[in-house]
């Protein structure tokens, strides 16, 4: 749990740092995924864990996706939308909504990071959904 959060603060700080320019922002979330799904397999086999607690590039990953493409009103300083999202993120990412319950059971890149890409979406959706209710 607790490499996780730091995991995720460390995408919230990197989305935070570069949520004024989107093009930036959608680069390093497409070289996070990239990088994610390449070293997590190996990672794992090197820990000799599925999904270690010392790999966090997939909170990272999952954390940018919450954000990406969302309405700049909603990004605006750091306000409660982004830190709701961090929150929706970790839990959503701890307790493993379908679909992400099943990415979570297989094994190596896609297993490690499909259920914290899952969780991104989720959190992302449902950003969305505060946004076009205020």
């Amino acid at each position: 749990m607790i490499p996780g959060t730091f995991g995720s603060l460390a995408g919230f700080f990197i989305f935070i740092i570069l949520k004024g320019n989107p093009y930036v922002l959608f680069s390093v979330t497409s070289l996070t995924l990239i990088m994610g799904f390449l070293l997590s397999g190996k990672a794992a086999r090197l820990f000799s864990q599925s999904d270690s607690p010392r790999i966090v590039i997939d909170e990272v990953s999952g954390m940018l996706i919450s954000f990406l493409g969302l309405p700049v009103a909603l990004l605006a300083g750091l306000n409660p939308a982004l830190v709701s999202g961090f929150i929706i993120f970790r839990i959503i990412d701890t307790i493993k909504i379908y679909p992400a319950n099943r990415f979570h059971r297989l094994q190596g890149s896609l297993g490690i990071m499909g259920d914290d890409i899952i969780a991104g979406l989720y959190t992302n959706l449902i950003l969305r959904l505060i946004f076009l209710l205020k």
